[in-house]
């Protein structure tokens, strides 16, 4: 479904990404974990789009088509989604009609249909529908904020689903919720490219690949005991030792 080749990115002059190579499968999760600054979620928001991210080198196919110059816009239409590691507010928007819109863009449904399916998503999940009525994610905590990206997949149900550290500023109980979230939609078909810097989300999930980045490249891939070695002995233990 998505085939990165040789992916070379820079943001203002300064080289981030150096030659990332990642082939993720139709219904497939694949973990990325790194540390900081190694270049995970570079990775995450060049393959979504994002303008300030420039590509040098390489490639981006997704289901065979190229789209390393295309906007984020239609790389959504395409059935890319990607949930920020730090949402924006934005005052004066509720969130229920922010959710309409999506629907109607996207797939089409009148205000009617989506406030049905809307309801119907919040009820599913057992997420509290008094968060409909709230302006877009003011005052929101980090957990309010990583579940409202996770309705706004459900929603959505993309083809690939990118998530920027969902496990980030959450208590235990958001975490279940979202891990609940990305199962059901894993389960669905949805493939899943999840970014993290833990494995405590991982608890709830089975992935069908781990990768590590150290210095804007993948050096190490392999099964779920990668996040063993890490959480026992650190990401020195792990590739080629750069940080």
């Amino acid at each position: 479904m998505l085939k990165v080749e040789n992916l070379w990115v820079k943001v203002e002059d300064k080289e981030i990404l150096k030659g990332i190579n990642l082939n993720i499968g139709e219904n497939e999760l694949h973990v990325v974990m790194g540390p900081n600054g190694s270049g995970k979620s570079t990775l995450a928001l060049t393959i979504a789009g994002h303008p300030k991210y420039k590509v040098i080198q390489g490639s981006i196919l997704f289901e065979g088509e190229e789209i390393t110059s295309l906007p984020p816009e239609e790389r959504v239409k395409k059935g890319i989604f990607l949930s920020f590691q730090h949402p924006v507010e934005v005052d004066g928007v509720k969130i229920i009609h922010f959710l309409q819109r999506i629907l109607k863009n996207l797939k089409g449904m009148d205000e009617i249909k989506a406030y049905e399916a809307i309801y119907t998503a919040i009820k599913e999940l057992g997420l509290d529908e008094s968060i409909l009525t709230r302006f877009l994610n003011v005052g929101f905590s980090g957990g309010e904020r990583k579940k409202l990206e996770m309705l706004q997949a459900y929603l959505v149900e993309p083809k690939l689903l990118i998530l920027d550290e969902p496990d980030s500023g959450v208590d235990v109980d958001s975490l279940k919720t979202i891990a609940k979230i990305i199962r059901r939609l894993y389960e669905r078909g949805t493939s899943v490219l999840l970014i993290t810097h833990y494995g405590r989300i991982l608890e709830y999930l089975n992935p069908t690949k781990v990768h590590v980045i150290k210095n804007g490249k993948i050096v190490a891939s392999g099964s779920i005991d990668l996040v063993k070695i890490i959480e026992e002995r650190g990401y020195s233990a792990v590739g080629d030792n750069e940080e």
